[in-house]
């Protein structure tokens, strides 16, 4: 056998610092402190009579030479874990991290969550909000929720669509009285929030509605989050874009309302992506199975 094969303890150090781009957070990811990882990467270029990193501004960045090591030492490490995995099996019971959107989370998956928790309370959940890519393949999450098509690491991933609605203007009951809304132009006269997505444009929206709008003769109201731009509207400060699933409580609660029923497509397409050879597919299987009734349900109710 190669004898520098001795450096694999160090090569789990350097793959970590190579994938975070930082000594500091592969220390936190492996549970050592950040000397040890320096350390190991400091002897394991003394053995290989190589650099591997270079650092630029707060990151370690890999070398040329430390870029291909990677490349490799990663696809192995993928390797040895799909071989533990086949052969290793978590049983049904257990914890399941799921990352979701945050947005997506609040407004539609942590409402129902609690039907989950009855049929199978030896499943707790731990949510992971963020909009960042989550990391499935090392096991930082088992479940991902991500808006969009496609997920920089979804390589080696099974994908499959959760969900996918039309994008509707919503405003506060108050605010339809008092405009009586009778044509889509009606709105540009309103005050438009708009949140950091870059997912639901409003000229989009009016041109399907066939109305031209001059963005600098519009009042527009920005903030941060679709969860911010909900609560700016129901407190009568204009409209804004969502689906269904996002607003079907508040109007079921009197406190949105969709002026006008023109859907703008393509509009909101939530997929899952999972992990095929997780050691906790049971509990994947049984979490996305579950998933996907909750979604029928709904389309049926609203059918």
């Amino acid at each position: 056998m190669d004898k520098r094969l001795r450096h694999l303890s160090g090569l789990r150090y350097f793959e970590a610092a190579a994938r975070l781009k930082s000594y500091s957070k592969a220390a936190e990811e492996l549970f050592v402190s950040q000397a040890a990882v320096s350390q190991k990467i400091r002897q394991l270029e003394e053995e290989l009579d190589c650099k591997l990193f270079v650092r630029k501004g707060r990151e370690m960045t890999a070398t040329q030479k430390g870029h291909t090591l990677y490349e490799q030492v990663s696809r192995g490490f993928e390797h040895i874990l799909t071989g533990l995995n086949q052969i290793q099996s978590e049983p049904l019971e257990g914890l399941l991290k799921v990352s979701v959107p945050p947005s997506f989370a609040s407004r539609w998956l942590v409402p129902r969550l609690w039907k989950f928790t009855l049929q199978y309370p030896n499943i707790p959940i731990r949510i992971v909000t963020s909009c960042e890519n989550p990391d499935i393949r090392h096991g930082a999450v088992d479940v991902a929720i991500w808006q969009g098509e496609k997920m920089e690491c979804e390589n080696n991933l099974d994908k499959e669509l959760l969900l996918e609605e039309k994008i509707y203007p919503f405003c506060s009951p108050e605010l339809a009285k008092s405009v009586q809304f009778t044509s889509p132009e009606q709105l540009l006269k309103c005050w438009l929030i708009d949140y950091d997505s870059g997912c639901y444009p409003w000229q989009s929206w009016f041109e399907i509605a066939g109305v031209n709008m001059e963005r600098s003769k519009v009042q527009w109201m920005e903030v941060g989050t679709f969860d911010m731009a909900i609560s700016a509207v129901m407190a009568g400060h204009g409209a804004c874009l969502a689906s269904d699933c996002l607003a079907s409580d508040f109007i079921e609660r009197g406190m949105l309302t969709k002026p006008f029923d023109i859907g703008m497509t393509p509009g909101i397409r939530f997929n899952l992506f999972t992990a095929q050879d997780s050691p906790r597919r049971e509990r994947i299987r049984a979490f996305t199975s579950w998933l996907k009734e909750e979604v029928g349900l709904k389309a049926d109710q609203v059918v």
